[in-house]
């Protein structure tokens, strides 16, 4: 088929249904019935489906398209008709409600039973609901109506797919770890290698060391309070500069762990034929993956697989200087191109060496590289021809591997990693621990398989945070806003990636990369990883604006209540390293300063203060108990967070004796009658942990948790040990048991879900407002405008920065934005809708003073919230073991 003339084939101004609906069109033109054509774009999830066990010609179906055409993925139900047949066909997670019925005359389709009014109940012969990717189709010449597998057989078995797959496909099956080093025993050249690819010890020593002996993800808590990478004066390896984007509103988030059913990492490499012509055995000729991260074993399996493929280098001459690194890039994409026109189906784009590290040679960045050759492919229309694979040292965290798919990369080699978790293993320290029983005893190969079971666990989340369950959907999608990038990077490596406030060029970037590689090669010998400080405080590193330091000035001042304290605090503060995006920014003002008796009073101020979100189950008994009775002596709100609440808070005190001690709360101390220990704002998280009738009716505001700052796109988690009987009994959980919750409220997927809930909402306690929590990100001026008009009281924005009682590190180091792009964008767009008197906004992440608070009011918000600060303030010392 000649497609030049159509081009291009979707338009990015359009919505993901209008972009469907243009690719079903050309489909159905080029010959294939509408039933065919869905089946193509929007599969169920056949690879967990036990009812296909006896139908293998429609998985074999599925498996010969998802190598030629990424599913559609989200919540959807499409009504079709060509003319000759009508149907409907449901997502793969099932998330619209669809209902059909069949009498003797008529087949009806709609959202809920009851809709078509006047049918005679004793007529229908059949009644169904379209289940997870199910479908149903009606001939409009025969009469025939059909369900789900009925229509789908007679689709595939159309074409021998079964025959072709055998033939001519290659599946390579997660292959056994090698336990095999690569550079001998001499852990000296691993840790070259990994100082010139950007690794520090916290890497090792955190995330691997994790990984490795348990098969996840490092948990850690307290939030992101190291400085944006751009803004630090650390080299940062350039995924740094990258934040996940995630779903709020308008679609769902996944549940990663009990949705797993739908997802899948698998894979396809090779060159992809042509959906419009007619199906052939050539274009089953694909290497299919259970996972993109790969082992040596199977690296050697795919480069024996029969298929052309080609390995190139990504280092440069750092004779060069930074300029070198640029005509690199362009000389590997020339090379990328010259290969795939020459045949070339597999492209390696490789930064290992023999020697483990090169002294006169860097790597271009793997995210860059990867980038840079996708794009160039793509302008070259030769993308579709070969598949990238990137073999580096400079993958280990999770995030890696999104960013490297997210930009192109169908599956990635980590050659320092697996030989970072051998180092690890064979290390004096860890076989002690194994041996006094501190870790899982467990054989280098076992340690092996965790790692990638980790990797694979943290790639599950990524996606579910979007809302997408296949990796060949997430592949190339460029899920991610840009932090501190300038253009001339993102046009090389990313066009198309949001980045608003720019920043460094390639210059820059190539400066930082030979900076990371010439501490590989110091004058004196080089004996271990260095230690940057970017995830924990330590002495002389990475700056943390919550470190101990600030917050003995602070406990100090609150102590002392001396004014001078607190200046020295506050001055610790303003003389800081630049942290975050309105460190930036000074007052300027076109007017005469005024008397402070003319300043709005000191009372009407704290008002509009509140505590930000956190559990009780997250805090002590004590701690919560206290921020509530604090924030309502100042007439400012605390918030319950979503753990619920104990009955007996929701009274005022009257049985404080004079030493200030209270039988209804014997374990606080200088309490007053009239006070009162509820939370005035009560958050609400997909009604679960203790939400109640009398909850609800307690609340003076009630928020709608749709994201949370330090991990968006992601439930609650709270460790056993921090389960006692009381906290159980609050929850309505057991002791002891670790509590992982879906993300909040991912059963909303529209703007109109919501306006139902705060309708709800409304309804239970009408003299609540009702406010909405969301996370900045790019776009959330837009969602912004859909909860002002569905009825919410209160808008907050989040940063990504906030706190969290646990979460995976790379959701608090990657995921969200600044507070600052998300208010302002929140702001404008609100006054250009004519929709900003509506709602009052609010603001948290990262506020500790009054210059926050103003730069906050600068920006649109009315309201502030203070989450770490308050704990701080309150004698949490942030040891960040909670």
């Amino acid at each position: 088929a000649a497609l030049p003339p159509l081009a291009p084939l979707s338009d990015p101004r359009l919505s993901d249904s209008a972009n469907l609906d243009l690719c079903a069109e050309l489909l159905i033109r080029s010959g294939k019935s509408v039933m065919e054509t869905l089946m193509i774009l929007v599969p169920e999830a056949y690879r967990n489906q036990p009812d296909l066990d006896d139908k293998p010609e429609v998985t074999d179906f599925y498996n010969y398209y998802s190598g030629l055409q990424e599913a559609w993925d989200g919540p959807a139900l499409l009504v079709f008709s060509d003319g000759k047949s009508v149907g409907a066909a449901l997502d793969r997670n099932g998330l619209r409600p669809a209902r059909f019925l069949e009498t003797d005359d008529l087949v009806c389709m709609m959202s809920e039973t009851g809709v078509v009014p006047g049918l005679d109940e004793s007529k229908i012969v059949h009644k169904g609901r379209l289940g997870p990717g199910q479908m149903i189709a009606m001939d409009l010449e025969t009469g025939v109506f059909e369900e789900n597998y009925d229509v789908k057989k007679k689709v595939a078995g159309k074409y021998p797919y079964g025959k072709w797959l055998k033939e001519e496909g290659t599946a390579i099956g997660k292959e056994p770890m090698s336990a095999e080093r690569l550079w001998g025993d001499d852990d000296l050249k691993l840790v070259r290698n990994q100082v010139s690819m950007g690794w520090s010890s916290e890497d090792m020593e955190m995330q691997i060391a994790d990984m490795a002996s348990t098969g996840k993800e490092t948990t850690f808590c307290m939030g992101d309070d190291a400085p944006l990478a751009v803004l630090s004066d650390k080299p940062h390896v350039l995924y740094n500069y990258f934040k996940q984007r995630f779903a709020q509103v308008t679609n769902p988030a996944i549940d990663p762990l009990r949705e797993n059913l739908v997802m899948s990492l698998a894979m396809t490499l090779g060159k992809k034929g042509n959906i419009v012509d007619e199906p052939t055995a050539a274009k089953a000729a694909q290497v299919s993956i259970e996972s993109p991260v790969l082992n040596e074993n199977e690296l050697k399996k795919i480069k024996g697989s029969g298929r052309k493929v080609e390995t190139l280098s990504t280092f440069f001459p750092i004779s060069d200087g930074p300029q070198g690194m640029e005509k690199a890039v362009k000389k590997l994409q020339e090379q990328a191109e010259k290969a795939v026109a020459g045949g070339a189906e597999i492209l390696i784009l490789s930064d290992f060496t023999d020697q483990a590290a090169l002294e006169d040679q860097a790597a271009i960045p793997s995210l860059l590289a990867v980038g840079a050759v996708h794009h160039h492919l793509l302008s070259k229309k030769l993308r579709l021809q070969a598949s990238i694979v990137a073999e580096t040292g400079q993958a280990w965290s999770t995030h890696h591997f999104a960013c490297l798919v997210g930009f192109g990369a169908s599956a990635v080699h980590p050659y320092a990693a697996y030989e970072g978790v051998r180092a690890w293993w064979h290390s004096t320290k860890t076989q002690t621990q194994m041996k006094n029983n501190k870790i899982p005893a467990i054989s280098v190969e076992a340690a092996l398989d965790n790692y990638r079971e980790s990797v694979d666990g943290g790639l599950f989340k990524i996606m579910s945070k979007i809302g997408i369950s296949l990796l060949s959907s997430y592949h190339s999608a460029q899920i991610f806003e840009a932090i501190g990038l300038g253009k001339e990077v993102i046009d090389l490596g990313f066009p198309g990636t949001v980045s608003r406030v720019g920043g460094m060029n390639l210059q820059d970037v190539a400066n930082e990369v030979i900076s990371l590689h010439s501490t590989a090669f110091p004058e004196t010998p080089l004996k271990a990883l260095q230690n940057y400080g970017f995830v924990k405080y330590y002495t002389g590193k990475e700056y943390h604006h919550n470190a101990p330091p600030l917050t003995k000035l602070l406990h100090k001042a609150l102590k002392s209540k001396d004014i001078d304290e607190y200046n020295l605090f506050h001055e610790s503060l303003k003389t800081a390293p630049l942290s975050v995006l309105r460190d930036l920014l000074e007052f300027k003002s076109d007017r005469e300063p005024i008397p402070i008796e003319k300043v709005q009073p000191l009372e009407d101020i704290m008002s509009r203060f509140c505590t930000g979100g956190m559990s009780l189950g997250a805090l002590s008994r004590e701690a919560h108990e206290t921020l509530a009775i604090g924030m309502n002596r100042i007439g400012g709100k605390s918030n319950s967070g979503e753990g619920g609440e104990d009955f007996s808070r929701f009274k005022p005190l009257s049985d404080v004796d004079e030493e200030g001690n209270s039988p209804s709360f014997p374990h606080l101390r200088g309490l007053k009658n009239g006070d009162i220990a509820t939370s005035k704002i009560k958050q609400v998280a997909s009604g679960r942990f203790g939400v109640s009738a009398e909850y609800l009716m307690s609340a003076e505001q009630i928020e709608i948790k749709l994201a949370q700052g330090a991990k968006p796109g992601e439930g609650g988690q709270l460790p056993g040990p921090k389960i006692d009987n009381y906290i159980a009994t609050l929850r309505l959980s057991k002791p002891g048991v670790t509590l992982i919750s879906p993300p909040p409220h991912h059963d909303i997927y529209s703007i109109e879900d919501l306006a139902q809930l705060i309708y709800d909402l409304h309804q239970i306690n009408p003299k609540a407002k009702v406010s909405v929590k969301l996370v900045a990100g790019s776009g959330i001026g837009t969602i912004a405008a859909g909860v002002a008009k569905a009825n919410a009281d209160v808008i907050q924005v989040s940063g990504h920065d906030g706190g969290t009682g646990a979460s995976p590190l790379s959701s608090i180091k990657h995921a969200g934005a600044p507070w600052e792009l998300g208010l302002t964008e929140v702001h404008r767009t609100l006054l250009e809708s004519e929709l900003r008197e509506r709602v009052l906004l609010r603001v948290d992440g990262g506020l500790k003073t009054g210059w926050d608070v103003m730069m906050g009011a600068l920006m649109g918000a009315e309201e502030f919230g203070f989450g770490t600060i308050a704990m701080i303030a309150e004698g949490c010392i942030m040891s960040r073991i909670c």
